[in-house]
């Protein structure tokens, strides 16, 4: 179930690539008016920490194992564990309400409707969607290609050799032309 190595980089690095930002942008985002409250820049929360660092931290490693995986199953693993952090970044806003009585995640910052969808939509539904997307493509993709040992163990037919001679030009009577 080996896998070449560079099936699943492209993939991994997007999907790590996310993941950081997913993690990073709460605490930065201040800094660029893109915020979420508490829009004080490195602020910690436990909302903070359940709806955006730990899928951050999920994608990252579900990335890296994309990256860094040799086998396939590593690789599926990987992947599995992106798409529930993507999951959980489009949909934890939506089941944080069962644990918490204020939303843990506070609210956009922005004062316009179009920077608050803005805000709401990089900081975790369209992330969330990015990196579903991405993993599950890396994942189909491992699924699509063979492995190593598939390749390396086709047998290649023989053609037997014929004792007269072949013409290798067919012709078309309806055309009346050679074809080679």
């Amino acid at each position: 179930m080996r896998i070449r190595r560079t099936h699943g980089i492209l993939g991994g690095l997007l999907v790590a690539l996310l993941g950081i930002w997913g993690g990073i942008i709460p605490f930065v985002g201040p800094y660029f008016h893109y915020a979420y409250t508490p829009d004080k820049a490195w602020t910690y929360t436990t909302g903070r920490l359940e709806l955006e660092i730990l899928p951050g931290a999920g994608a990252l490693l579900g990335g890296l194992l994309l990256i860094a995986a040799r086998s396939r199953y590593v690789c599926l693993f990987g992947a599995l564990i992106a798409i529930a952090s993507g999951a959980w970044f489009a949909l934890g806003n939506v089941f944080a309400p069962l644990w918490t009585v204020a939303g843990p995640a506070g609210g956009p910052a922005s004062t316009g409707t179009l920077m608050r969808a803005v805000e709401q939509v990089g900081f975790f539904t369209g992330l969330g969607i990015a990196i579903v997307m991405v993993a599950a493509a890396a994942a189909g993709r491992l699924s699509a290609v063979p492995s190593l040992r598939a390749v390396e163990t086709v047998p290649v037919a023989e053609v037997p050799a014929s004792r007269e001679p072949v013409d290798d030009s067919v012709v078309d009577e309806s055309e009346t032309r050679v074809i080679r």
